[in-house]
């Protein structure tokens, strides 16, 4: 009986010991440079906030062995490219595959976007009307209080983000984000869980994010790198259309307030948040109001005026309409060599005044 109790502990210890073995994983991937695509060996790789470390050795790759189960911040920094982090909830053995880094200050001339937020990130993310209450008071029933409709985040939905800091030209990787357009703040969720930080706007030089509902990347970029009557502007420009000459939209919140007569029980109860767009043009660091009028929209485009009169013409676009010029623009930058479409249709959902 004692030798059975015996080799039943023996087993059991053994059996408990592969339990133990088996919560521990890997981490490998392989860094190359985003532009020519070559591996880069001598990378710093580090997993934030724990002794973890390595460095890039044949031909890129690197590899972290027994790791317990947990949350990690993957840290890549190498000198003269732009630091990335990505967050990783380990669960099993993970390959995260080619991990490119592009180098400080790449971008495309006369381009409002840097290639780091432009193209090279995109891939690891693809992954009633008012309430007309009226009358109640003849019943002796107090007429239901106002509200306040909307909100004043540019989309409240929580989008799969990447971002690009100021500081050290660092990449956050992996958060969901949303971004307030009054306070000029982002909420970033963190991977995995309902954790929410808040940063300032004034830290991020470009972000993006797949819109969940379409499933199309948007690219936002600070209007602190840009001009207005020579004057940095606060917030952010979303960028439609890049190129020779980039075409970009900026959205503001206003509130309207009711306008509901109690006595004559008409109007609108409700205070309500509304959005309104803006679009621009960009030329060099000055960022231009697009005309209203005909004949100065045209002359946006230089010595190709006139065939771009002759393309809307053809085509019956009216220059005030939103979606007529994101067709003209992207007609014309088209015209150029590198020209690639950010998104393949206008996508502007707020409340016009």
């Amino acid at each position: 009986m004692s030798k059975t109790l015996t080799q039943i502990s023996i087993f059991l210890l053994l059996f408990l010991s592969g339990l133990v073995q088996a919560q521990n994983f890997s981490i490998s991937g392989k860094i190359v440079d985003s532009e020519s695509g070559e591996y880069i060996d001598g990378v710093s790789v580090t997993l934030r906030g724990t002794a973890f470390g390595t460095t890039t050795v044949a031909g890129g790759n690197f590899e972290f062995k027994n790791l317990p189960k947990d949350k990690y911040v993957l840290a890549v920094n190498y000198n003269g490219y732009n630091r990335l982090e990505q967050s990783i909830k380990l669960k099993e053995d993970t390959n995260l595959g080619t991990i490119p880094l592009v180098r400080l200050g790449a971008s495309g001339s006369g381009q409002a976007l840097q290639k780091t937020i432009r193209a090279d990130n995109i891939i690891r993310l693809l992954n009633e009307r008012p309430n007309f209450i009226g009358g109640n008071m003849v019943y002796g029933i107090p007429p239901e209080p106002k509200k306040l409709e909307g909100n004043n985040y540019l989309d409240s939905k929580w989008n799969r983000a990447s971002i690009l800091l100021y500081r050290d030209q660092q990449m956050l990787e992996g958060f969901r984000a949303r971004y307030n357009i009054v306070s000029n703040m982002f909420e970033l969720m963190e991977p995995e869980n309902n954790l929410v930080s808040v940063m300032p706007g004034l830290r991020i030089q470009n972000i993006v994010w797949i819109d969940s509902t379409y499933q199309v990347p948007r690219y936002f970029v600070n209007g602190m790198d840009f001009l207005e009557d020579g004057v940095p502007i606060s917030g952010f420009f979303e960028v439609l259309v890049d190129g020779e000459l980039p075409l970009m939209r900026r959205t503001t919140a206003y509130l309207k307030e009711s306008n509901y007569n109690q006595a004559l029980m008409v109007g609108e109860r409700n205070d309500k948040i509304l959005k309104r767009n803006t679009y621009y043009y960009l030329e060099g660091k000055n960022i231009i109001e697009i005309p209203r009028k005909r004949k100065k929209f045209f002359q946006i485009f230089g010595d190709k005026a006139e065939e771009i009169e002759a393309y809307t013409s053809e085509n019956s676009f009216n220059v005030k309409d939103p979606s007529a010029i994101f067709q003209i623009f992207t007609h014309y930058n088209s015209k150029f060599p590198g020209f690639q479409p950010i998104i393949n249709q206008l996508l502007d959902e707020v409340d016009q005044p």
